[in-house]
C-alpha cells in the first residue's frame, strides 16, 4: 500500500504538482484531427487541469490556447477563425498560435495595448490523425514518431472513447496486471480461447521508453511449445499491443491523457497491415466514438474497454492506495510506481525523464517490435532497437 502522501504525489496532475511537473515533460493528444472541421474548427478541451481550446485557422494550421479570454473570460470555443488565428466572440480580441494578441478593435488607433497581452498558447503538431500538445519548459522535445503513428502500408483509424471518471494512473497500473485478464475480459466471446486462468510466466522489463510486460505461456501438455506475447507500456501515459483482427492482427496505441485528477480520456489508434491499403500520412484518419455507459455505473460489459472502465471508476475517482493490499502478482504495479517516483526527482532535478526524445535520428521511426506469438506475430530477426534497462 501507500500513505496518503505517496497516492496524492503520483497522481495529482495540476501545474505545480510534482506528477503534473512530470507529465508535462511530454506530449499528449488533446484531439482528433477528424474533430475539427470547416463547420466546426474550434473544440473546448481540457488537459492537465487546463481548460484550453484547439483549432484549426483557415489556413490549415492548428493552434491550441487557454480558453478564456484575458479581456473579459469569455470563451474562445464559441469564437471564430480566420487566415491569422481566433477571434474572442465578446469583444473580437484577435490571437495567433503563439498567444500574440493581434487586435483590440474598441481600443484607439495606435495603441500599443495589445502589444503587452501575452495569452495561454502552446505548441501542437500532427501525427497519425491526432493533434498532439507540449505543456512544459522550452526547448521542447521531440514529437515521438511511434511505429504505428507513420506506418502507411495498412488501415489506419481513431477511436476515442466517451470520458473515463477517474485519475489517469488506474488505467496506466491496468497496464502492467496481467492478471486481470482472465477475470475481468475471459468471458468476452472474440478473447475466450485465448485466455488462460493461470497458465503463464510474466515479466516485466525495464527499457529506454517505459516498460515491456512479457507474458510467456507455460506447456499444459508434453510437446507445447512456449508463446510469448510482449508489448510495452510507453512512460507515462501509452499502452501498445496488438490483437487478432480479421484473420490478422490489429496493432493499437492505447493513450491515456490526463483530463484533470478525476477524469480520463483515452485514445485509441489503430493499424492494420496491408500490401493493399495505404494510409499516407497527408491524408485525414477516420474517428469513431465508443459510448463506454448507458448511463451512471451501467457499463456495456460485452466490451472489453467497457469492462477496463468499470474497473477503473469503481475503485473510486482516486483510489486509496491506502487501503490496498498488493500480492507477488502485483509485481507490474509495484514496478510502475517505483518508475514514477524515480522520474519525478529526475525532474525535480532539472533533466529529462524517461523516454523523452531528443535526437531526431532515434526519431526517424520508433519500431517497438511487438509480438504475440499466440496469434502468429514472431519477434523480427534484427537485434532490438532500443536496449533493456536494468531495474535498480
Amino acid at each position: 500500500m501507500l500513505t496518503r502522501e505517496e497516492n496524492e504525489l503520483l497522481t495529482r496532475v495540476e501545474r505545480g504538482t510534482p506528477c503534473g511537473e512530470l507529465l508535462r515533460r511530454y506530449w499528449h493528444p488533446v484531439a482528433a484531427a477528424a474533430e475539427l472541421t470547416d463547420d466546426k474548427p474550434i473544440k473546448a478541451v481540457k488537459i492537465l487541469g487546463e481548460e484550453l481550446v484547439v483549432y484549426r485557422d483557415q489556413q490549415g494550421n492548428y493552434g491550441l490556447v487557454g480558453e478564456h479570454c484575458p479581456h473579459r473570460l469569455a470563451s474562445l470555443a464559441y469564437g471564430r477563425v480566420d487566415d491569422e488565428g481566433i477571434r474572442c466572440p465578446y469583444h473580437g480580441w484577435k490571437f495567433d498560435r503563439t498567444g500574440k494578441c493581434l487586435e483590440q478593435p474598441a481600443e484607439p488607433a495606435g495603441s500599443t495595448f495589445k502589444d503587452r497581452i501575452k495569452h495561454v498558447a502552446y505548441p501542437v503538431e500532427t501525427l497519425g490523425g491526432l493533434i498532439f500538445a507540449y505543456f512544459g519548459p522550452e526547448p521542447k522535445p521531440l514529437l515521438p514518431r511511434w511505429d504505428l503513428l507513420v506506418w502507411e502500408n495498412g488501415k489506419r483509424w481513431i477511436v476515442k472513447d466517451s470520458i473515463i471518471d477517474c485519475n489517469w494512473l488506474q488505467p496506466m497500473e491496468n497496464s502492467v496486471d496481467p492478471a486481470h485478464l482472465f477475470w475481468l475480459h475471459g468471458d468476452t466471446a472474440h478473447l475466450a480461447p485465448r485466455v488462460n486462468k493461470y497458465a503463464e510466466q510474466h515479466e516485466f522489463i525495464l527499457f529506454d521508453f517505459g516498460i515491456k510486460k512479457r507474458r510467456t505461456s507455460l506447456p499444459v501438455a508434453t510437446g507445447d511449445v512456449p508463446l510469448v506475447d510482449e508489448h510495452p507500456l510507453l512512460f507515462p501515459t501509452i499502452l501498445r499491443h496488438v490483437a487478432p483482427y480479421q484473420g490478422g492482427h490489429r496493432h493499437n496505441l492505447q493513450i491515456r491523457v490526463p483530463v484533470d485528477d478525476t477524469h480520463t480520456q483515452v485514445f485509441r489508434v489503430n493499424f492494420v497491415p496491408s500490401q493493399l491499403e495505404k494510409s499516407p500520412m497527408e491524408v485525414e484518419v477516420p474517428l469513431r466514438y465508443s459510448q463506454l455507459k448507458t448511463g451512471p455505473w451501467e457499463y456495456d460489459m460485452r466490451m472489453v474497454s467497457a469492462q477496463d472502465s468499470m474497473a477503473w471508476e469503481t475503485q473510486g475517482k482516486i483510489t486509496d492506495r491506502t487501503q490496498e493490499r498488493l500480492g507477488v502478482g502485483d509485481e507490474g504495479i509495484l514496478l510502475l510506481r517505483k518508475l514514477l517516483k524515480e522520474q519525478i526527482e529526475v525532474v525535480r532535478k532539472g533533466l529529462d525523464p524517461i523516454g523523452v526524445i531528443r535526437d531526431s535520428e532515434i526519431n526517424r521511426i520508433i519500431d517497438l517490435n511487438v509480438i504475440n506469438e499466440r496469434i502468429g506475430l514472431y519477434r523480427l530477426q534484427t537485434p532490438e532497437t532500443h536496449r533493456n534497462v536494468a531495474a535498480s
